[in-house]
């Protein structure tokens, strides 16, 4: 890795623009062409330095202002089934199943979903609660973010890529 490298990984982690031509606009702003960027970034792919290259919106951005993280109180055999049915919705981000702690927190599969709206949220858990036939949940509702950063970015860091 050199110093175009390390310079495309830093400007990368601020985010990809919204425009029509993305690696164009990245390129004019480091003085490389559209062309050398696209090779960097499959190139840094293909050596396994950068393992995974994705695009996360801004969901408060995007008007996605209410997230919640669902758990749900769901008998062992039936986890597979509730599972898929939570995964199938595209409000839902993440579903995962956890073990229990057993008289404290008897929970056993997450989910996170996001909206507009809080009473579109709860319409949506209503929803995926009707559809599992799983009514024993508790929904923990995000009053304010403390702190998001950038995948990758403070291990970019760490590791003395400046």
């Amino acid at each position: 890795m050199n110093d175009r490298d390390r310079v495309l990984l830093l400007r990368l982690q601020e985010g990809v623009p919204l425009v029509e031509e993305p690696y164009r606009a990245i390129a004019e702003e480091l003085g490389m062409t559209e062309a050398e960027v696209i090779a960097r970034i499959e190139a840094l792919l293909s050596r396994g330095i950068v393992r995974r290259f994705s695009v996360r919106i801004d969901h408060r951005k995007a008007g996605i202002l209410v997230n919640a993280m669902v758990a749900w109180r769901v008998p062992p055999g039936d986890v597979a089934r509730v599972a898929e049915v939570m995964a199938r919705s595209p409000e839902v981000t993440h579903c995962y199943e956890r073990a229990i702690v057993p008289g404290r927190w008897d929970y056993n599969l997450y989910i996170v979903l996001h909206g507009r709206r809080r009473d579109e949220v709860d319409r949506s858990i209503a929803r995926l609660s009707r559809a599992a036939g799983i009514d024993d949940y508790t929904a923990l509702v995000s009053t304010r973010e403390l702190k998001r950063a950038p995948p990758g970015l403070a291990l970019l860091l760490q590791e003395g890529v400046r």
